[in-house]
């Protein structure tokens, strides 16, 4: 069964993350509309059509218990959308007290997106901080992973700039967004290194 990860509200100095709704398809389009040069390896929705489908998609995911999306507020406005993906109970051996089903013991943070406004601030590093911190100390996950098309530089650096470490990468992961098959490069956080990169994202939000 799915786990009920119930409605998450994160809130940081300038950046807060909510659940995705319908009626935010409008302001999806329109901050996707101001620059598309940084999206060629990225899902981003074009224009209010697309908005549309891009939102039903998420929410198709939500309910079958695939990923939980979010509509990242900056500085007021909507800029772009982040989620929690194959968040995961383990089956760990019989009897352990490590055992639990209504919280995940992994996740994946991905499908992220801003706007051409929002990017090189502090966006994505608050959006990616007030995430962590969800997954590690609300959930006491013992694994966030993320990944990204092997091609996409610019977001390989943007992860390992976070304190991410390179895992490898996995060849013939998934269909990439120009239509052909996806590497996709793998990096992760494991639980005991959360403190350390807790402390570097504090740093870097001061």
């Amino acid at each position: 069964m799915p786990i009920d990860l119930g409605s998450i509200l994160l809130k940081g100095r300038d950046v807060t993350l909510r659940p995705l709704e319908h009626g935010d398809a409008e302001a999806l389009a329109k901050a996707a509309a101001a620059s598309r040069e940084h999206y060629g390896y990225s899902p981003v929705p074009d224009g209010l059509s697309g908005a549309h489908d891009y939102i039903d998609r998420a929410l198709q995911g939500r309910d079958v218990g695939k990923r939980y999306p979010f509509a990242i507020i900056y500085l007021g406005r909507i800029v772009g959308s982040t989620s929690y993906w194959d968040f995961q109970p383990w089956e760990w051996p019989a009897r352990s007290r490590m055992q639990r089903h209504d919280r995940p013991d992994t996740c994946e943070i991905g499908a992220t997106w801003l706007a051409a406004s929002a990017q090189r601030t502090r966006c994505n590093t608050e959006s990616k901080f007030l995430l962590l911190s969800h997954a590690f100390e609300k959930w006491a996950v013992h694994r966030v992973m993320l990944r990204t098309d092997s091609r996409n530089g610019r977001s390989r650096a943007a992860i390992e700039r976070i304190g991410a470490k390179f895992e490898g990468i996995h060849r013939a992961d998934k269909p990439a967004e120009d239509g052909t098959v996806r590497d996709s490069a793998f990096f992760s956080i494991v639980a005991a290194e959360w403190a350390g990169v807790k402390k570097h994202l504090i740093g870097k939000l001061k």
